[in-house]
Formats: C-alpha cells, sequence, structure tokens
C-alpha cells in the first residue's frame, strides 16, 4: 500500500495553489433569480416610486400636499368608499364560497379527477379577468344576455324589473366573484391539505364529536389563513380596473376609473392628482398585504 501521509516528501511536498490562481467564478447560483428581480425592478418598484413621488409634486414639479389635501374631496371619499365596499363584498363571498369548494374536494371524499379538474379549472378563472371577462358577464347577464332572456321568457322573470342591473355596485361584485373564488380555492386547498388525518384521530381517542373537532381544532388552525386568504382577495379586487372599466365605463364611481380619468381623461386631466390617487390604492393595498403576510406567518406554525 502508497504512503500517503504528510510525512511523505512527495505528498508534503506539494502545496496548495494560492487563492488567486484559482481564477474569478461568476456568481452563476443569481442568473437564475435575474430576470424576476429585472422585471421587478422595471416595472414595480420604479414605476411605484415614480408614482409616490409624483403625488407629492405640482405641474412645475416642486413639492407640495395640495395633491394630498385633494383626496379628501367628497367626490374622490365616495369613490375610495365604493372600491373598499365592493372589494369587500367580492372577497367575503368568494372566500366563504371558495373555502366551502376547497373543504368538498379535499375532505369531502370525492374522487380524485373533481379535485384536479377543480384546481385546473381554478388555476384558469383566477385569471380570466380584463375585457373578455366584462364581455363575457354583459352576453350572460346584460338587458339582453342570454340567461337574462331565458329566466324572462322561460319563467316569466325579469331581473332588471326587479331592480338587478349588471352596470351597478353587485353587478360588478358579482363580476368580481367569478375570479374572486377561483382563486380562493388555489390558496386555501394547500392549507386544508396541511390538516393532518391525526388530529381527527386524536380528537377522536379523546370522546370529541365531528363539531368540536372542527370548532376546536379545524377553525382555530384555518382562521389565519383563511382571514389572510380575505384580505389578499380584498386587495386583488380593490387593484383591479380593466374589468370594471370595460363593464361599467364611468357609470360607477370606483378609484380605478377615476384614477384613469385624472391621468389620461381629456376633461378631468390631472396626473398629480392622479399620482396620489394611486398613492391611496398602494397604502391600501400595502396595508392588506402586511396583514396578509402576518397571518399566513402565523397559520404556517401549524401547517408546517
Amino acid at each position: 500500500m502508497s504512503d500517503l501521509s504528510l510525512t511523505n516528501p512527495a505528498v508534503a511536498g506539494k502545496t496548495a495553489p494560492p487563492a488567486g490562481a484559482r481564477g474569478f467564478r461568476l456568481p452563476t447560483q443569481w442568473l437564475g433569480v435575474a430576470p424576476f428581480f429585472i422585471f421587478a425592478l422595471m416595472f414595480l418598484i420604479l414605476p411605484t416610486g415614480y408614482l409616490i413621488v409624483g403625488a407629492f409634486q405640482n405641474d412645475a414639479g416642486e413639492y407640495t400636499l395640495e395633491n394630498i389635501v385633494a383626496l379628501s374631496q367628497p367626490s374622490i371619499l365616495a369613490a375610495y368608499w365604493i372600491s373598499i365596499k365592493v372589494s369587500l363584498a367580492s372577497a367575503l363571498i368568494g372566500a366563504f364560497a371558495g373555502l366551502a369548494i376547497a373543504i368538498a374536494i379535499v375532505r369531502g371524499g370525492l374522487p380524485n379527477w373533481v379535485r384536479a379538474t377543480t384546481l385546473t379549472f381554478s388555476g384558469v378563472a383566477s385569471n380570466f379577468a380584463g375585457v373578455p371577462l366584462a364581455f363575457a358577464f354583459l352576453a350572460t347577464l346584460g338587458r339582453l344576455g342570454l340567461v337574462t332572456v331565458i329566466l324572462n321568457t322561460v319563467f316569466g322573470v325579469n331581473l332588471y324589473a326587479h331592480g338587478f342591473n349588471i352596470l351597478s355596485f353587485w353587478g360588478l361584485t358579482l363580476t368580481y366573484i367569478y375570479f374572486q373564488i377561483p382563486l380562493m380555492v388555489v390558496i386555501i386547498t394547500p392549507a386544508i391539505d396541511g390538516i393532518k388525518r391525526e388530529w381527527g384521530e386524536a380528537a377522536a381517542t379523546l370522546g370529541a364529536t365531528q363539531s368540536q373537532y372542527w370548532r376546536m381544532v379545524v377553525i382555530p388552525v384555518l382562521w389565519p389563513s383563511f382571514l389572510g386568504t380575505v384580505i389578499l382577495l380584498f386587495a386583488n379586487a380593490f387593484g383591479a380596473i380593466a374589468t370594471a372599466y370595460a363593464l361599467t365605463g364611468s357609470s360607477l364611481n370606483i378609484v380605478p376609473i377615476l384614477l384613469y380619468a385624472q391621468i389620461r381623461g381629456d376633461v378631468l386631466h390631472n396626473p398629480h392628482l392622479g399620482y396620489a390617487l394611486a398613492f391611496g390604492m398602494i397604502f391600501i393595498t400595502g396595508l392588506a398585504n402586511i396583514f396578509y403576510i402576518w397571518f399566513r406567518t402565523r397559520s404556517e406554525r401549524w401547517l408546517t
């Protein structure tokens, strides 16, 4: 057997190459995420910073608080209030409906293909918005929409005679619910999957009923995830503009439409007031996302 010890002169005489001779290594581990950081910088961070700075400037480029003070106008406050109500209503309805669907496909004993089909559809429907979604609802529930005509001719029910209007508060809320429910299903399903079956077996061993198990184990565990997802759905609806503008135009005074009118409109052209409106939206959605991250962190203590 050959001697490989350090006492062997042939081995001991060889020294490690100096650090400078190893050459420069490119940080290749960062190349994979570089496109994400570049995209976030160009389309999120820089535009957001530009809007925030513009909210505190006038047309001459001087710094002022006039735009922030102008947010207290009754029309602007009413627009914020309508946006908050639409976002909150669609978030709550979408959250409860999506939670029921997610529980059914995960713990309802349904065939596996039902879960796979539901999750696939939810992934597609949660991103279906804008002009196509507005056209779909106009073609379905408009005054001459398919469902409206069928209900009127077959069942004698005239939706619009009973006060329904697709261009109203509840019409926009119903449209938002279309993508809020699938988004809830996609987000809350992993949390329901994280509920361990051993907890149910332990509760049954200790004599707990099914209602006690859900009330004392499942609901406390899911509660942070549920609240966090409701907040995320609220932020998702609060910042939507394409669907609302294509559906209602300027008939419903919500913040995104008012912002669009201030920046691009011919009559209400005041870009810096639009920047202030955007700053208010950023503040509200940013606060909502902070609460979402906090609730998500609390839920992961149980589900990991």
